[in-house]
């Protein structure tokens, strides 16, 4: 039920039932008031919450952006470039919805606190006093109403008529005041129908234009969400290739006879305990030890047996003899002792067993280097047929497909120093189109096929990236087995990708599509008739990717040879 409507007619009889619809209207003006006080309160614990807010988030985006991804090796792939740039992309995002936020916020105040605020004050303030003046008004006319109905009759009419003109005064001040207030309850009542409700609906729009602006902000953002998760995809199948990889790395590496040197850079290294002579005995120190054989270094670097701190610099010497001990000559076991250059006197070594001192003690003395690892040979999966191809090129790599392998592990430089994609298409295909023509067409017949079953996959869920993960460690396993090899079979991978993708147009493509111009940026003396001699700022044309891993083809001043890499840059 609404409120009753308040008559100026009904003012001038002030009736009970005026004084009671008016009794309604100042109840609702107090509701509205406390009402208003409250949504003060609570929109600006809104603003409060929504600044909190949005300094956490710009926090959060600040970490986002300088928070740096390292990956295992020198260089990463599309999908890994791609995901270490994501939290700069979360970032970004986040910072261009909090920029629409702050504006939010600071808009808040003047769209609704202070409109509210000010209705509050002027409009229902106004009223307020207009009932003070109505109330002293009426507590007056009634007061002197009362003193000059009780005058006697008898007074002097002088008197009874200033009695009378005072009377009819205070009455009209009285109708005056109790109209003023019924108009001003009326104004107010009408007004906050767009006064009170007009500064919501300017936040509230404030509000949604935030929120739209977040819907245009998530759908510009669905291209590269989607590329994102495809790169996830993609790194998540290369983890996994890997995973298995290095998984059964592991357990050859851990049931290979312990006689057999691991691979290493190095003919020898590892822990040995070198004695040391003192005034009052000697004493035993572990060093880690590596021995070179061509040059005949031997270096010693002093550790912590717990953390394998180093202590003191690295010592190198020359070896010139390595002799065992013999048993009974020295109380210790597995020892041999070493001359060298820089020392007067034996050296006396203790290895960590008898096999590791008798691989030491051959790759000081022996005349032949130690024998590979005779690790035992993968179990196959053999149920499908890409499997059956796959276990049956393993087998037959040695014999079919090692150039392949060595031309196209030349790519994977190109694939990670440049994120052209013509440039890699044509990198890989100049290289295929240097294979001997038997290689060339057991390539092509592999491809054709991986081609053929990749049309088939929304059934046999083998996609190109699939294919790319089962057949990448495939052809183009490293030639030692250790774990920096296997990070590089996520290029592995992309180089099967790019076969597969531009197998149709590659009939087509003219191997010199990947000719580029470049300008050098040092100068290069020519050590070798093959090579180019060219001065700093020379512009080198025809430039593509040589077989010989770290050089390029180039022609200068038209001389065609061999430049290196790094001394270029395309133009």
């Amino acid at each position: 039920m609404g409120l009753p409507t308040l008559e100026f007619s009904d003012a001038f009889l002030d009736s009970p039932d005026f004084r009671e619809r008016l009794k309604y209207h100042e109840i609702e003006l107090d509701r509205t008031n406390k009402f208003i006080k409250d949504l003060i309160k609570d929109g600006n614990s809104l603003i409060g919450a929504l600044n909190n807010l949005s300094v956490a988030v710009q926090k959060f985006s600040l970490s986002l952006q300088e928070f740096q991804f390292e990956c295992i090796g020198d260089a990463e792939t599309d999908d890994e470039v791609n995901i270490a740039q994501s939290f700069k992309e979360f970032a970004q995002l986040l910072n261009t919805v909090e920029e629409e936020r702050r504006r939010l916020i600071q808009n808040a105040d003047d769209v609704l606190i202070t409109p509210l605020e000010k209705f509050r004050k002027e409009q229902i303030g106004a009223a307020k006093e207009g009932k003070k003046k109505f109330d002293k008004e009426t507590e007056k006319y009634y007061s002197t109403l009362e003193k000059h109905l009780n005058l006697s009759s008898k007074k002097k009419d002088a008197l009874l008529q200033e009695a009378d003109t005072q009377i009819d005064k205070e009455r009209q001040l009285f109708y005056d005041a109790s109209l003023e207030y019924v108009f001003k309850i009326q104004e107010v009542q009408e007004k906050k129908k767009f006064e009170f409700v007009e500064p919501l609906l300017a936040f509230l729009q404030g509000l949604f234009n935030f929120y739209h602006e977040g819907y245009e902000l998530a759908h510009e953002f669905e291209p590269y969400k989607q590329q994102l998760q495809f790169n996830l995809q993609n790194t998540r199948n290369n983890f996994l290739s890997t995973k298995q990889e290095v998984e059964k790395l592991m357990k050859r590496v851990r049931s290979a006879d312990q006689d057999q040197k691991p691979p290493g850079r190095f003919t020898m290294e590892g822990y040995l305990y070198v004695q040391e002579k003192r005034p009052l005995g000697c004493t035993w120190t572990r060093h880690y030890c590596t021995y070179e054989k061509g040059d005949k270094s031997f270096t010693m670097t002093n550790t912590e047996a717990k953390n394998g701190v180093v202590l003191n610099p690295t010592e190198t010497f020359k070896l010139k003899s390595c002799i065992r001990r013999k048993t009974d000559s020295i109380d210790k076991r597995f020892c041999f002792d070493i001359e060298v250059v820089e020392r007067h006197g034996i050296v006396t070594l203790q290895a960590l067993s008898e096999s590791n001192r008798r691989l030491w003690l051959e790759a000081m003395d022996a005349p032949k280097a130690p024998a590979d690892m005779d690790l035992d040979p993968d179990m196959w999966d053999n149920k499908t047929i890409t499997s059956g191809l796959k276990n049956y090129l393993r087998a037959t790599v040695p014999k079919y497909i090692m150039l392949v392998m060595y031309l196209l592990n030349c790519v994977l430089c190109f694939i990670a120093e440049s994120d052209d994609q013509n440039f890699r298409v044509c990198a890989v295909h100049a290289l295929v189109h240097k294979l001997p023509d038997r290689n060339k067409e057991m390539l092509e017949l592999l491809i054709k096929h991986l081609l053929t079953v990749s049309t088939h996959s929304k059934s046999n869920m083998m996609t190109v990236s699939n294919l790319g993960v089962i057949f990448g460690p495939t052809l183009m396993r490293s030639q030692e087995e250790t774990v920096a090899a296997m990070m590089n079979i996520k290029f592995q991978n992309i180089v099967v990708e790019i076969l597969i993708e531009n197998f149709e147009k590659a009939a087509r493509l003219s191997v010199f599509c990947l000719h580029r111009d470049a300008k050098a940026m040092y100068s290069c003396e020519a050590e070798h008739s093959n090579e180019l001699s060219f001065p700093q700022g020379a512009h080198l044309t025809n430039v593509y990717p040589s077989v010989e891993p770290g050089w390029l083809q180039a022609t200068y001043e038209g001389r065609t040879g061999l430049v290196p890499e790094n001394y270029v840059a395309y133009l």
